[in-house]
C-alpha cells in the first residue's frame, strides 16, 4: 500500500551538489525508520543513509560526512542532502522504510557525477 516518488537527481560536477526528495504515501509515515538507498550498475543495493522518526540518523562509511538526511513528516517526505559529491556516488538512488518495507521500490532517481 505504501507508493515511494523519487526525485531530485541529475547530472553534476565532482565536488557539486544535489538534493534529492522522497514523496511517500504512507499513513505511518511519522513512526516508521526511513532510509536511502542507492545502486550502481553491476552493484547490489546499500543503505547510504537512515532517520529514525525522533531524528536520529546512521550513515554508511562511504557517504559519512557529506550527505545529510533529514524528514518532514507533515509533508510524508525524506530528503537527501548530498554534498562533495564523487563519481563513485553515481547510482540510482531509492527511498525505502528501514522495516516494514514497501513491497515495490519506487522508479528511484539517477544521479550521476562526472569527474
Amino acid at each position: 500500500q505504501v507508493q515511494l516518488v523519487e526525485s531530485g537527481g541529475g547530472l553534476v560536477q565532482a565536488g557539486g551538489s544535489l538534493r534529492l526528495s522522497c514523496a511517500a504515501s504512507d499513513r505511518d509515515f511519522s513512526i516508521n525508520v526511513m532510509g536511502w538507498y542507492r545502486q550502481a550498475p553491476g552493484k547490489q543495493r546499500e543503505l547510504v543513509a537512515q532517520i529514525s522518526s525522533g531524528g536520529s540518523t546512521i550513515y554508511a562509511d562511504s557517504v559519512k560526512g557529506r550527505f545529510t538526511i533529514s524528514r518532514d513528516n507533515a509533508k510524508n517526505t525524506v530528503f537527501l542532502q548530498m554534498d562533495s559529491l564523487k563519481p563513485e556516488d553515481t547510482a540510482v538512488y531509492y527511498c525505502n522504510r528501514i522495516r516494514e518495507q514497501a513491497l515495490y521500490w519506487g522508479q528511484g532517481t539517477q544521479v550521476t557525477v562526472s569527474s
